[in-house]
């Protein structure tokens, strides 16, 4: 707990002293070091300050000063919420003992540029399984991870990538916002040894910042293939961070690397200390009188640097301003900061970020000077022999489109294999609890509502499987940054630029994910477009009614027929981004800048773990929204009951089976026939039938009868329960193991004309591809556009367009 949540008489060990520069010096000096005893004695009147007894002396502190000291007492060991428990009562040596214990968590962000290694070291280190892409933004929110080493507790946060700290992005605002209030214990700073003079950029900011950093120089097989000489040693001291070469993909160096961690969080490190970076006389005259006022101001140092403030207020950064904004001198030091910018700028002939910026590369470029020498190895030749044909202006597409082919027509039939014995497995399955059972609601909520509904979608697992790791080689390679770089003359005619082309392929996983990956682009205009078109790329959870349908209507040309509607997607992106750039989201964009890394081949434990990632999540869905689903789609169907109605089927297929007159066939064949009866006129008359039949008149003009569409009102939650609810819906028949594409192809309306045809099948797959995102989309799209609105646009034109090309499709194709 903090200290300054200490009861009167209360004491605690301090195990944890936060705060930068002098403040933290100052209350060091005074005794408030990790290990010593402190006891609460008594507030002032007005509440604050507080006075605490350390080392046999008294002394006050203020509540904001309070707050940046953490201690333990004993009472973090009681369990949670359970009121009359007795107060916790230990020896001093225990609480010692278990001071000391707490006081060896280590809060670590890790902080890097895009493509610098960041979520692989994150993922070796932890033993957690994020997403790696060797492209920009794979990161897209904070990722948290655990792992114990020499007796310390390590809580890792992998902050979304970026070249700078400034707040032109979200990336941006988000790390600087979680290094000031997430106040981590350590700073890693991941550099790419295969480009130090940029990726050092972010360690002269973290500098200014006064930052605990150990720097993790990753890559650095890549940095002595090319033969440079590198004295990272020398570069350490000048910068005054501890640098570790490290090989994230292999492991090489992580024990090495938190071996330093531990140096720096216990002040054992040698190297470790706080440097300014010089940024010549005029602007450091401006720096010394702006810090000076900030000094004034009593809560300004405690957890900030002035310095670093002073900075941020010569740069005009809006965040810096805000936090100056509130206090008491604040119209004095913008005063003072609006004299020294325009000295600055009178003195450069250019604005003052511009000259920071120059003089941390002068920074930069001065120690590289000093410690690197460039290998004479091209380490980029291969990357460059690749690029000649991939980014070629006439192989480069067809390349991309081939892949793209060969990616759909994979899914489709390495797929088949698994996909027939998962089915033979379901159906095994389901004709066990068939016989091991009677006849009841609960029999026919496992076989018709779990096993029928979570079975039917399950089989899907392996094209699933397959399309994730398409896509994941693609970005692991980095031939996902190329396909952006070719597209983007194309995508600046959707309206957007190439960075918008990495979620929308994205998209074809999750259109969640991919959504989020959007705040790698810095255009607030482009970003809100690609994020109101992302529904429209079909996501993978769509793919599982793609192949129940393609795989009973269109099975010759089943890889044609995905690509088909993949395509489709794209193209109704482009139009929907062009009309919404015109008429909808109108502005000037940000310069399309985008980073094209080396290639790399992707590792096969990398691949794993994407193929196995994505598998355990498609299994929870399964045992999670689309079961729940499942069994409230089977509480609709087989809800309510129509007793006399089943009583006269009963009584029927009683006097069929007395019946001597009748052939065994014949009574068999009847008996089937009433139970099919039976079935059809309980789902009619269910509840489930009620809304099919309310919303049939609207789909009816599409080619879908009120069983499809009651199957598109389940899929609002998730694509894949359309699937699920199709399999509960259509089992009429009494016969458990045959396919549901089967009972689709032979599915007969009461007129006798098939329900399903080719025709009906492409309406509908058009249909799935287009209408209303699922509800995680949704929740995904508010948080990202920040409003409810574009949330509701979404839905509103998803499921127009729907309707307007599936009544297209159908009734041109019914002439």
């Amino acid at each position: 707990m903090k200290l300054s949540e200490l009861k009167p008489g209360q004491s605690g060990i301090i195990i944890k002293v936060m705060g930068r520069g002098a403040f933290r010096r100052r209350i060091i000096e005074m005794g408030f070091v990790k290990g010593k005893k402190v006891e609460m004695l008594t507030k002032a009147p007005l509440q604050d300050p507080t006075v605490y007894r350390i080392m046999d002396y008294e002394v006050s502190l203020r509540k904001s000063e309070a707050e940046l000291i953490e201690v333990f007492t004993g009472e973090e060991l009681l369990p949670a919420n359970e009121p009359g428990k007795l107060p916790l009562v230990l020896s001093e040596d225990k609480l010692l003992s278990l001071a000391n214990e707490q006081s060896k968590v280590i809060n670590v962000a890790l902080v890097g540029n895009p493509n610098s290694g960041k979520t692989s070291l994150f993922n070796i280190a932890s033993g957690t399984h994020e997403r790696v892409g060797n492209y920009s933004g794979v990161t897209v929110d904070a990722k948290e991870g655990k792992f114990k080493y020499k007796g310390y507790t390590f809580n890792l946060v992998d902050l979304p990538g970026t070249y700078s700290l400034s707040v032109y992005s979200p990336e941006e605002l988000y790390v600087r916002k979680h290094i000031f209030d997430g106040t981590p214990d350590i700073i890693i700073n991941v550099v790419s040894a295969s480009n130090l003079e940029r990726n050092l950029y972010l360690t002269a900011q973290l500098i200014d910042m006064d930052a605990t950093v150990v720097i993790a120089l990753n890559m650095y097989d890549e940095l002595e293939k090319s033969g440079a000489k590198f004295d990272y040693q020398s570069l350490a001291e000048m910068v005054g961070y501890p640098i570790v070469p490290t090989v994230a993909k292999s492991g090489k160096g992580i024990p090495e690397l938190f071996d330093q961690v531990i140096e720096v969080y216990e002040r054992r490190s040698p190297i470790a200390r706080h440097v300014h970076i010089n940024y010549g006389e005029e602007i450091e005259t401006g720096i010394r009188h702006v810090k000076k006022l900030l000094k004034e101001e009593d809560q300004i140092g405690i957890d900030t640097s002035c310095r670093y403030l002073s900075i941020l207020l010569l740069e005009g950064d809006k965040v810096g301003e805000r936090m100056v904004a509130g206090l008491p001198g604040a119209k004095k030091i913008f005063k003072e900061r609006d004299i020294h910018v325009q000295y600055i700028r009178d003195d450069f002939r250019e604005d003052v970020e511009t000259a920071f910026t120059d003089a941390r590369y002068g920074f930069i470029g001065g120690a590289l000077q000093q410690t690197f020498k460039a290998g004479k190895k091209d380490s980029l030749k291969i990357t460059h022999q690749i690029d000649k044909f991939v980014t070629n202006k006439i192989l480069g597409f067809p390349l991309f489109f081939l892949f793209m082919f060969v990616m759909f027509e994979g899914t489709f039939i390495l797929g088949a294999y698994p996909m027939q014995w998962i089915e033979q497995l379901v159906a095994v399955f389901g004709n066990f609890i068939d016989r091991l059972m009677q006849e009841g609601p609960l029999k026919s909520l496992l076989i018709d509502g779990m096993i029928g509904g979570v079975g039917s979608v399950i089989v899907f697992l392996p094209n699933i499987v397959i399309l994730y790791l398409f896509i994941s080689f693609m970005e692991d390679s980095g031939y996902m940054a190329r396909a952006a770089f070719i597209m983007d003359k194309f995508m600046q005619k959707m309206g957007l630029h190439g960075k918008s082309f990495i979620p929308l392929v994205m998209g074809f996983g999750c259109n969640v994910p991919a959504i989020m990956s959007t705040r790698i682009i810095e255009s607030r205009n482009t970003r809100l477009i690609t994020i109101l078109v992302n529904s429209l790329m079909s996501c993978s959870a769509r793919l599982p009614v793609y192949l129940l349908l393609v795989g009973a209507f269109f099975p010759k040309h089943g890889g044609l027929a995905l690509f088909g509607l993949y395509i489709t997607g794209i193209l109704l992106a482009i139009i929907m981004s062009r009309i919404f750039k015109k008429f909808l989201v109108k502005g000037e964009d940000l310069p399309f800048v985008m980073e094209l890394p080396p290639y790399r081949m992707p590792t096969l434990k990398a691949m794993n773990r994407h193929g196995w990632d994505k598998t355990s999540q498609y299994l929870k869905k399964m045992g999670g929204i689309i079961l729940v689903a499942s069994i409230i789609v089977w509480f609709l169907e087989y809800f309510p009951q129509n007793t006399g109605r089943n009583r006269f089927y009963d009584e029927r297929i009683s006097e069929i089976m007395t019946d001597k007159t009748l052939s065994a066939a014949a009574s068999k064949q009847q008996i089937a026939l009433l139970n099919k009866l039976k079935k059809e006129e309980q789902k009619e008359n269910s509840y489930i039938g009620k809304i099919g039949h309310f919303i049939e008149p609207a789909v009816k003009p599409l080619g879908f009868d009120w069983k499809i569409g009651a199957s598109l009102i389940s899929g609002m939650a998730a694509k894949e329960i359309i699937v699920s609810t199709l399999g509960i819906i259509y089992t009429g028949d009494g016969d458990n193991d045959t396919l549901l594409k089967k009972r689709l192809q032979t599915e007969r309306s009461p007129d006798g004309n098939l329900v399903f045809t080719p025709l009906v099948a492409a309406s509908l797959l058009l249909f799935i591809l287009i209408y209303f995102p699922c509800i995680a989309t949704v929740a995904a799209i508010k948080n990202e556009s920040g409003s409810w609105k574009w949330a509701l646009f979404v839905v509103v034109y998803t499921t127009a367009l729907a309707w307007l090309m599936s009544f297209a499709v159908y009734q041109i194709g019914s002439l």
